[in-house]
């Protein structure tokens, strides 16, 4: 091939590829530019309170239900709760109760949540089919003022059981209901004690979520003996779950997703449970108590006694009661 065509030959393909790289570049600029002058430029504004997972109708609020977030200043709202204003305390907000149901990561407004001393906290906070029950508690059967709002507890019942016999009476304890749900207590902060520091005072009464058949045996316990609250571990709840998985207990249907799903077996979960219960009596505690009611005597009727067959009553030695050893008989009779 003659050199002169064979230099023209390499002089176009370089030529070629010089263009080619040339116009990526040039396109690739455009591209990125009008990217930039599409994206919006948002302006941040100051930061709200929005939840940190899905909150359904009824849930108590905890530490663990709200963040601080920043948020779109055109999306501002004066509903929200934003961060250093006076209401926007989120320990001012611990036992609300969420009235409309938030989703996670959605700033939670006013209207949502209700508070103890507003009308319809009660009815927002009970689940479906629930009974809201009060219980009169001190320092001692009330957990030292440790239950708050949300928290799972026992009940205990305490009695005395008179016995038929000569024996003292049998003392015993029961819990009655395992997995209860606290809703309220009527725990008051005073203005400033001696030292000038707010005084918690402990609460005297507990509101509970019982259901209607549950409610009327806790409202004969609390006429049987005394009630005491055993407050439950935040693991409990999921044992309770497993229990009632493994029973059949949770019935979620076919095309329910997995928020929905989760929604149904943490109410399975979180229901008060009254069968399976369990006792302690004194002889449990100390050996010098009774473990069981001695039985009452009985006393056999004899055939003249009174309202038996075969006539008037015969005369008894022993002023009226008839003793029978084997074949001899006080009354005589053989």
């Amino acid at each position: 091939m003659d050199v002169k065509k064979l230099a023209l030959l390499v002089g176009a393909l370089v030529i070629a590829v010089v263009t080619a790289i040339m116009a990526k570049n040039m396109f690739a600029g455009a591209g990125a530019q009008q990217a930039a002058a599409a994206a919006p430029t948002v302006a941040v504004g100051p930061k709200v309170l929005v939840a940190k997972k899905a909150l359904p109708v009824g849930t108590i609020i905890n530490a663990d239900s709200f963040t601080y977030q920043p948020w779109p200043k055109e999306l501002m709202q004066s509903a929200y709760y934003v961060e250093n204003s006076p209401e926007a305390n989120p320990q001012s907000l611990l036992g609300t109760v969420v009235r409309y149901p938030i989703t996670a990561g959605q700033p939670v407004t006013r209207g949502t949540l209700v508070g103890p001393q507003d009308r319809g906290f009660l009815a927002a906070a009970l689940g479906e089919g629930m009974r809201a029950i009060t219980v009169p508690v001190n320092a001692s059967t009330g957990v030292a003022g440790f239950v708050f709002p949300g928290d799972h507890v026992d009940l205990v019942l305490t009695q005395q059981v008179e016995g038929g016999g000569d024996g003292p009476t049998l003392k015993v304890s029961e819990t009655i209901v395992r997995n209860i749900r606290v809703l309220a207590t009527d725990q008051r902060i005073s203005e400033k004690d001696k030292d000038g520091k707010p005084e918690v005072k402990t609460f005297a009464n507990v509101t509970i979520e019982v259901t209607p058949k549950i409610a009327e045996k806790v409202a004969v316990a609390q006429s049987l003996g005394t009630l005491s609250l055993s407050l439950r571990s935040l693991a409990d709840n999921s044992a309770e779950l497993e229990r009632a998985v493994a029973a059949g207990d949770v019935k979620v249907p076919a095309n329910a997703n997995p928020a929905q799903e989760k929604q149904m077996l943490l109410a399975v979960a979180n229901r008060p449970i009254d069968s399976g219960t369990t006792f302690t009596t004194g002889g449990d505690a100390s050996r010098f108590q009774r473990r069981t009611v001695p039985a009452k005597p009985t006393v056999m009727a004899s055939a003249g006694a009174p309202g038996a067959t075969g006539g008037a009553p015969a005369s008894r030695p022993n002023g009226g009661v008839r003793v029978i050893r084997g074949n001899d008989d006080s009354s005589g009779a053989r």
